[in-house]
C-alpha cells in the first residue's frame, strides 16, 4: 500500500488543471504544491538513512497532514485530495485512517485507480483476499498498462491461493492462468523492471502444470540481462533446476558444472543432491 502513494504524488505533480472553474484551478494548484512538499520530504528522509531527524521529520508529516485538512475542508468534494492524504497516511503507518480517507475517494470519484490499487493492498494485509481482488481487477481496467497494478493481483492470486480456492469461484486451472498472464503482463509493461521479470520466471514454480520450455526461456533472458557473475550463475542454477524437472539431468549437470560463485555453492550442492537422486530412481 505505501509503494502506490508515490505513484499517487508523481501523478498529481504532473497532473493539469481540473477544469475551467477558477476555484477548481486553486484547488489543483495547492494540491500540487502539497503533494511536491511530500514527495521532497520523503526524498529527504531516504537519503538521510539512519541520520533522519525523526523529531523533526514528524514534525514535517504533521505540517503535511493540516496541509491535507485544510484543502479537503475548503474543497470536500476533491477527490484526488482525499487519495493523496490517503497516500500520505499509508506512508506513515495510518492504516485505518488511510483506509477510510481512501474509501472517501472512491466515493467522490470510482475512477481513480491508485486508489483502487491501495484499497486493494489494504484489504489485502487485513487478510482479505477476496475482497481485495475486486479492486485490483479495477484498477487494472482503469489503467491497463500500470505494471504494478498487474504484479499486485498476480501476487494476491498466488499468496492467497487457497482462500481463492476455498471460495468455489476459481478453479487452480483459472487461477494459475490470471496469475502467470499478471506476473507476465507486468513483466513485459516494465522491461527494465528486473525484479518483474525474475518474478514472473519464478511463477513458473507456483504452476499446477508449469510450461518448462517457456520456464528455461525466461530465465535464460534473465541471465543475459543480468549485471553481474552472481546474477547470472543465479539464473543458470534456476535453468538447471528446470532442467531436472524436464527429465534432463545430462543437460542440467553441464549447467551446474559451471557455476563457481562461492556464494551460490550451498544452492549448487541441493541441484548436485537431486541429480544423484535422479539417478538411484
Amino acid at each position: 500500500m505505501k509503494t502506490f502513494s508515490l505513484f499517487l504524488v508523481a501523478a498529481i505533480v504532473a497532473v493539469g488543471p481540473l477544469g475551467a472553474a477558477e476555484s477548481e484551478s486553486m484547488a489543483e494548484r495547492s494540491l500540487k504544491n502539497i503533494a511536491e512538499k511530500q514527495r521532497e520530504l520523503f526524498a529527504a528522509a531516504e537519503k538521510q538513512g539512519d541520520k533522519l531527524d525523526p523529531e523533526a521529520f514528524r514534525t514535517q508529516v504533521q505540517s503535511l497532514t493540516h496541509e491535507y485538512e485544510r484543502l479537503l475542508r475548503d474543497n470536500p468534494k476533491f477527490a484526488l485530495a482525499a487519495a493523496a492524504y490517503g497516500g500520505l497516511l499509508g506512508k506513515v503507518g495510518m492504516r485505518k485512517e488511510a483506509a477510510a480517507m481512501l474509501l472517501k475517494a472512491n466515493q467522490l470519484d470510482s475512477d481513480i485507480p491508485f486508489v483502487k490499487n491501495q484499497l486493494g493492498g489494504y484489504l489485502a494485509e487485513e487478510g482479505k483476499p477476496l475482497d481485495a481482488a475486486p479492486y485490483f481487477l479495477a484498477a487494472i481496467k482503469l489503467a491497463p498498462n500500470e505494471p504494478i497494478y498487474h504484479y499486485q493481483l498476480a501476487t494476491l492470486l498466488v499468496e492467497a491461493r487457497d482462500d481463492f480456492l476455498r471460495s468455489g469461484e476459481w478453479t487452480r486451472a483459472a487461477l494459475d492462468q490470471a496469475m502467470a498472464n499478471g506476473f507476465k503482463r507486468a513483466a513485459e509493461l516494465a522491461p527494465e523492471r528486473f525484479e518483474l521479470a525474475y518474478r514472473y520466471a519464478e511463477s513458473f514454480y507456483d504452476l499446477a502444470k508449469p510450461d518448462w520450455d517457456a520456464a528455461l526461456k525466461a530465465w535464460a533472458a534473465l541471465e543475459d540481462q543480468a549485471q553481474t557473475p552472481v546474477e547470472r550463475q543465479t539464473m543458470r542454477l534456476h535453468a538447471a533446476n528446470v532442467l531436472i524437472k524436464q527429465g534432463k539431468p545430462d543437460h542440467a549437470r553441464t549447467l551446474i558444472v559451471t557455476v563457481d560463485e562461492p556464494a551460490l555453492q550451498g544452492q549448487k550442492q541441493k541441484l548436485v543432491a537431486q541429480l544423484a537422486e535422479t539417478a538411484k530412481k
